[in-house]
């Protein structure tokens, strides 16, 4: 069985995934509408929207009477191959085709005969995932078919950009007040329930009025995306960070204790020190940053660890003018 391969942009196609930050995250109606619409529109066992993670395929909605799971493996996903495709890929039986005939999906439990998906494209035309139909029957898919599964595709292509512009900062592309707020709460609750510890930070860009007033609205802007690329750097994929204000940022970090905390905060004022060193632009980039661990269980409101660290942070720049 052939592993589908890897797509062109595979890198920028990930990175645009996780931007989205909608990996693991709950159902959503905007979603199951569509699925639900698809199974009973086709009359297939199962319609799902999958996306396609660096080795797994993650569904973030199954209308089905199976037990399919959260997910499966990347090496033996139809939609790592229909990702691969600028339309819609149709399998009317995947006994017959030799990239999945002997497939354990195919030759195992759910036993997919027939299958047919849809590219989700975003940003650009990259194909982040799917919304694909399958049955456990062999099956012929029609021209007017083809259209309708385009059509709920493009659907879905619509929810995931109105996601993108609901809880995304326009400018730099990570969460915005919104986002972050969201995926924050969400990660505490994870913290709160597995017993795991989580600090959260507030950052303060200090003197960036100045540099909009002496370079211009432009190279404030420059400043903004690079302060927001350095957290990408520093900051773990399961850290949750984002622009809550126009020169405020606020990051979420789990599974961190006071210790790995102080870590995480050097390791991000050095990466701004050497962007400064690198970048000579006549001005340094320089934050204030508030910090508090939170006391789970009792701490597991976002908006109060927010306030902590915001009080954290002007006692900082008080002291620091002292």
């Amino acid at each position: 069985m052939p592993a589908p391969a890897l797509p062109a942009d595979e890198e920028i196609r990930l990175e645009k995934l996780r931007t989205l930050k909608i990996l693991d995250t709950a159902s959503e109606e905007r979603f199951d509408r569509l699925t639900r619409m698809a199974k009973k529109m086709f009359g297939v066992d199962t319609s799902v929207v999958s996306l396609v993670d660096e080795g797994r395929q993650w569904f973030k909605s199954r209308a089905t009477d199976r037990d399919l799971g959260e997910e499966t493996t990347r090496d033996t996903s139809f939609c790592g191959h229909t990702i691969l495709n600028e339309d819609v890929m149709i399998i009317e039986d995947a006994m017959l085709d030799e990239r999945v005939s002997d497939n354990p999906l195919v030759c195992g439990d759910p036993s997919i005969r027939f299958y047919a998906g849809y590219p989700l494209k975003f940003a650009g035309g990259s194909a982040l995932g799917t919304l694909c139909i399958f049955d456990s029957e062999p099956r012929t898919f029609s021209l007017d078919d083809e259209q309708l599964l385009r059509d709920l595709g493009a659907m879905a292509e619509q929810e995931i950009t109105a996601l993108q512009l609901a809880t995304l900062d326009d400018l730099t592309l990570i969460s915005n007040r919104r986002g972050f707020l969201e995926l924050a709460q969400h990660g505490l609750n994870v913290c709160k329930r597995k017993g795991l510890s989580a600090s959260v930070l507030l950052i303060d860009l200090d003197k960036f009025k100045p540099i909009n007033d002496k370079y211009g609205h432009a190279e404030g802007d420059r400043a903004l995306l690079a302060f927001a690329a350095t957290m990408r750097e520093v900051f773990r994929e399961s850290d949750v960070y984002g622009r809550i204000g126009g020169d405020e940022f606020a990051v979420l970090l789990m599974d961190a204790n006071e210790n790995e905390t102080r870590e995480s905060i050097e390791r991000f004022k050095s990466a701004v020190a050497a962007y400064n060193a690198q970048a000579r632009r006549g001005y340094d980039i320089e934050c204030s940053i508030g910090c508090v661990t939170a006391q789970l269980p009792e701490e597991s409101d976002i908006h109060t660890l927010l306030d902590r660290a915001d009080k954290e942070m002007y006692k900082l720049k008080t002291d620091s003018r002292l």
